[in-house]
C-alpha cells in the first residue's frame, strides 16, 4: 500500500503515536476529524460546516460535527466528548475565545492537536489559525460607511457575542477608521449576540432615544438584518446598514437596495481549509501558524 511520507518538521502537539510516525503519518481514510462549531442557527456557521464536511469526504477523511449553540459551556462539553471519541485532530470555531481555553487545554493534555476556524482562542496551544482578517473587515466597512456619509454623521454599531474575537476585532477595525474621523459621531453601540431577533430588539431599543441617525454597522449580517427590520418598521429607510459576512440573505439585500454592503468571508473556504490543514498535521506536515481567507466588499 502507499506510504504518506511525514514532513521534516517540527512535531505538532497531538500528533499521531510512535507506530504512526515511523509509518509515515496517518493516511486520509484513516484520519478523525472533530469539528466544533459555535452555532448552527446562523448560515455563516452551516456554510463553514458544510465546507468542512464535503472536503472531508473528497479526501476520505472522516469528520464529527458538534453544535455548541453559542454556550460556551456546552462547547466544552462538546470538545471533551470528542476528546473522548479519539479523534485526532480538533477544528474548534470558539463561542467565547477566552472559555473554550479550557477545552483546548485538554486537547493539549490528550495529544491532539487544535486548530481554530474564523475565531481565534486566547489560551491552550493552537497549531493554526484559519480566518479572514476580522480587522482588515471591520476597517474596510468603517470607510465604506465613511465615504457614504461625507464623513460626517451619527453611526450605531451592533455588536457580537461579548468575549468572541470576531466581535473584538471587527469592531477594532470599524473604530479604527471613525474615531480618526472629528464628524462622525458612534452614538450607540450594543451587543446584540450576532443574532437576528436580538438585532431587531438591540436596534428598537437604540432607536427609542436615537432616531437622528444616518448609519449602522453591525458585526454580522444576521444583526444587520433585524437591524434593518427595526429601521424600516420605524419608516428610517435612508440609514445607511452595513453587515459582515455576506449570506445570502444579505446579498438579496444588497442587490434590492435595501443594505448599503456587507463584508464578505468565504466560510466555506475556511471550512474546506480547516480539514485541508488538519489532514496535513495529522500527516506530520509543516502548516502557517496563520491561513487568511480573502475578505472582499459586496455593494
Amino acid at each position: 500500500m502507499m506510504v504518506l511520507l511525514a514532513g521534516c518538521s517540527t512535531e505538532a502537539p497531538g500528533s499521531s503515536d510512535k507506530s504512526e510516525k515511523e509509518t509515515g503519518g496517518k493516511k486520509d481514510d484513516s484520519v478523525k476529524i472533530g469539528l466544533s462549531v459555535s452555532t448552527l442557527n446562523n448560515p455563516f456557521f452551516v456554510s463553514l460546516k458544510q465546507g468542512a464536511e464535503d472536503e472531508a469526504k473528497a479526501q476520505g477523511a472522516e469528520i464529527v460535527t458538534v453544535d455548541a449553540q453559542n454556550d460556551s459551556a456546552k462547547q466544552v462539553s462538546d470538545i471533551e466528548d470528542l476528546i473522548q471519541q479519539g479523534v485526532d485532530v480538533l477544528l474548534v470555531n470558539p463561542t467565547d475565545s477566552a472559555a473554550v481555553a479550557v477545552a483546548i487545554e485538554s486537547a493539549n493534555n490528550a495529544n491532539i492537536p487544535v486548530i481554530t476556524v474564523d475565531r481565534s482562542a486566547e489560551g491552550g496551544e493552537v497549531v493554526a489559525h484559519i480566518a479572514s482578517d476580522n480587522v482588515a473587515g471591520g476597517e474596510m466597512a468603517g470607510k465604506f460607511i465613511l465615504e457614504k456619509l461625507g464623513n460626517k454623521g451619527k453611526v450605531v454599531e451592533l455588536e457580537g457575542i461579548p468575549g468572541s474575537s470576531a466581535a473584538r476585532e471587527r469592531g477594532e477595525g470599524f473604530h479604527k477608521a471613525v474615531d480618526a474621523v472629528a464628524d462622525v459621531e458612534v452614538v450607540a453601540k450594543q451587543a446584540a449576540d450576532f443574532d437576528r431577533a436580538k438585532g431587531l430588539s438591540v436596534m428598537e431599543n437604540i432607536l427609542q432615544g436615537n432616531k437622528d441617525i444616518q448609519a449602522v454597522f453591525a458585526h454580522n449580517d444576521e444583526m444587520a438584518l433585524g437591524a434593518l427590520e427595526a429601521l424600516q418598521a420605524a419608516g428610517l429607510t435612508d440609514v445607511i446598514v452595513v453587515g459582515f459576512d455576506a449570506t445570502d440573505d444579505a446579498v438579496k439585500a444588497v442587490e434590492s437596495g435595501n443594505m448599503a454592503a456587507t463584508v464578505a468571508q468565504k466560510p466555506a473556504i475556511i471550512g474546506q481549509q480547516g480539514v485541508t490543514t488538519a489532514l496535513k498535521v495529522a500527516n506530520d506536515e509543516t502548516v502557517d501558524e496563520f491561513i487568511p481567507v480573502e475578505l472582499e466588499l459586496v455593494k
